[in-house]
C-alpha cells in the first residue's frame, strides 16, 4: 500500500514529468549560475560602497535610493538566470 505522498509523488509527476538534464546541460547551468553570482557580487560592492558614502555624507535618501536600487538589480539578473536556465533547460538532448 502506498502512502499519501508517494500518491501525491506520481500524480505531480504525470501532470509535469521530471526533466533529465545531460551531463552538458548541467555544466551550462553551473556556469549560469556561477557567471550571475559574480554580476550580482560585482553590483553589489559597487552600489554599496556608494551607499557607505551616502550615509557618511548624511544623505540618507539617496542612500535608500541605492538600497533600493540594489534590490531591484539583484531581482533583475536572478530573473535573466531563470530565463537563461529555462532555456537550457528545454534545449533537445
Amino acid at each position: 500500500m502506498k502512502s499519501a505522498y508517494e500518491l501525491a509523488m506520481e500524480r505531480l509527476n504525470k501532470q509535469s514529468p521530471s526533466i533529465k538534464l545531460t551531463d552538458p546541460q548541467k555544466k551550462e547551468l553551473a556556469e549560469l549560475d556561477s557567471r550571475y553570482a559574480a554580476k550580482v557580487a560585482e553590483r553589489e560592492i559597487g552600489l554599496k560602497d556608494e551607499i557607505a558614502r551616502a550615509n557618511a555624507a548624511g544623505n540618507w535618501e539617496e542612500a535608500e535610493k541605492l538600497e533600493q536600487q540594489l534590490v531591484n538589480e539583484r531581482k533583475k539578473l536572478q530573473a535573466e538566470l531563470e530565463e537563461k536556465k529555462d532555456l537550457v533547460r528545454q534545449r533537445k538532448k
